[in-house]
């Protein structure tokens, strides 16, 4: 098949989002499909307010139809809900092509907290954005439910995987976190305010909170929290050898539909500590982690869980797997568009 993903959220960009996007394009190829990707990158795009790091694409419905008709593709799919997709969603609309969506992240929940806007308006646009789509792709179960209370039925359930040859407990000792005092509490992620991690930072466990990652929160949160490391980005080796020489992972976001990071930081032999919201219902169990409306006590009990089983349960996750249902929720194009 010819598959045109519109996204969005690209490189370089990192995010869940992008890094999901990039394992299924990759997975995809090497399954014998075609992929093109239409990214803000090919556009004019200006900086998103409150998110400069994030651009967002200035071009109409008429320039990203020309694009998409471009792939002569035999099946179509919009992953997020912001301008470049929206251009796609009225061209597809106008013409009666049939294409796939999918709900990333609990956007109703982020605009609120960067600009006061109430979720229920956010989630009237996003009724309407998505009521065109064959299928809504998601994340978790709990995800499905969400939507539907909302009104957004016709959703398909999408996974996650993680990277088996990166992410392992087998790491050489991890520079960013030599010589700390233990146990090490590490987070990996963005750093904004919908991450939430004034929490994880007020803790009052012993030890060394860690935070990798970069965002507009960044200098806020070193200058307010003057004990905590912040490391900045890494990748590769350096992040698998951060997650594995960590003693516990905290994720205290209330916010995201999954979070892959914490399945990469399972996949190292660190458990996880979290709040009981959607995303870590779906992934963290007793004997993987602990969930707790206090973070203190969720770290606490979560250092005790055995970190070959956690390793175990993290390498059950399939980027393949995930690929396959991705292809699968697919809407075929009866008949080529002509560029």
């Amino acid at each position: 098949m010819n598959i045109t993903i519109v996204t969005d959220a690209w490189a370089p960009q990192v995010n869940g989002v992008v890094r999901t996007l990039e394992a299924t394009r990759d997975l995809l190829i090497l399954m014998g499909h075609k992929v093109a990707i239409i990214a803000p990158d090919q556009y004019r795009s200006l900086p998103c307010p409150t998110y400069p790091e994030i651009r967002l694409s200035v071009a109409g419905a008429r320039r990203v139809g020309r694009d998409i008709a471009a792939t002569a593709p035999d099946a179509i799919h919009l992953s997020t809900e912001g301008p470049l997709c929206v251009a796609a969603r009225n061209w597809c609309v106008a013409r009666g092509i049939p294409f796939t969506t999918a709900f990333h992240t609990q956007f109703p929940d982020y605009v609120a907290a960067r600009t006061g806007v109430p979720a229920r308006w956010t989630w009237r646009y996003l009724r309407w954005f998505h009521a065109p789509a064959h299928a809504v792709l998601v994340s978790t179960p709990t995800l499905k439910r969400t939507l539907a209370t909302h009104g957004i039925a016709y959703t398909r359930l999408w996974g996650r995987g993680v990277d088996l040859g990166q992410f392992t407990p087998d790491q050489p000792l991890s520079a960013a976190l030599a010589g700390l005092p233990r146990p090490i509490q590490l987070y990996v992620g963005r750093v904004a305010v919908e991450k939430n991690l004034d929490a994880f930072l007020a803790t009052s466990h012993p030890g060394s909170k860690v935070v990798v990652g970069d965002g507009p929160a960044l200098e806020t949160l070193r200058r307010r929290y003057t004990q905590a490391h912040f490391v900045g980005k890494l990748h590769g080796v350096e992040l698998a050898a951060a997650y594995a020489h960590a003693d516990v992972f905290v994720f205290p976001s209330r916010t995201d539909t999954f979070g892959l990071v914490m399945i990469e930081a399972m996949a190292c032999g660190t458990p996880v500590a979290a709040y009981p919201v959607p995303g870590p219902i779906d992934v963290v169990s007793t004997e993987t982690g602990a969930l707790d409306p206090g973070l203190d006590a969720a770290i606490t009990r979560a250092l005790g869980c055995d970190r070959d089983i956690v390793a175990a349960y993290g390498r059950k996750f399939s980027w393949e797997a995930s690929a396959r249902q991705f292809l699968a929720a697919l809407a075929p194009i009866e008949r080529r568009i002509a560029a």
